[in-house]
């Protein structure tokens, strides 16, 4: 069986409110996930995420916090091909409430922790949001 190894990078995206922090989540249509996308040849993992993030959300006013990164791996099967899969998340604050969703979307959210942590669809992202969350918690941004 034929196999191939992918790399992607995306952000966990926060803003604050009265209310507190809220975490963008985005509707893919199967599931909720954040905006992340594939690494293209040339790129660096946190230039990749960047573009990722404006092609799909329209969000330039982006601050990145320092010190966070977290990767995922996992296999997945596209046809007969088996993927081995990398994907790291950044983190980063938004002023920006407003989404321009690309054509990839059906819809988004900018949602408290729990909220957000009930609507992530895989188990490995709501760890990736949950360990965002401590990280913030003990590194005050």
């Amino acid at each position: 069986m034929p196999s191939r190894a992918e790399r992607s990078a995306g952000f966990i995206i926060f803003r604050k409110d009265k209310d507190g922090r809220r975490y963008l989540v985005l509707d893919y249509g199967r599931f909720w996930d954040y905006p992340k996308g594939h690494v293209e040849k040339g790129e660096d993992d946190l230039t990749a995420a960047l573009r990722e993030l404006v092609e799909e959300t329209g969000i330039r006013d982006v601050t990145q916090v320092e010190g966070f990164s977290h990767e995922l791996k996992y296999f997945f099967r596209k046809g007969k091909t088996l993927i081995r899969k990398r994907v790291v998340f950044f983190l980063a604050q938004s002023e920006t409430d407003k989404v321009k969703l690309s054509h990839e979307h059906a819809g988004y959210e900018w949602l408290p922790i729990d909220e957000a942590l009930k609507r992530v669809t895989y188990p490995s992202s709501r760890k990736v949001m949950q360990e965002a969350d401590a990280f913030l918690e003990s590194h005050p941004f």
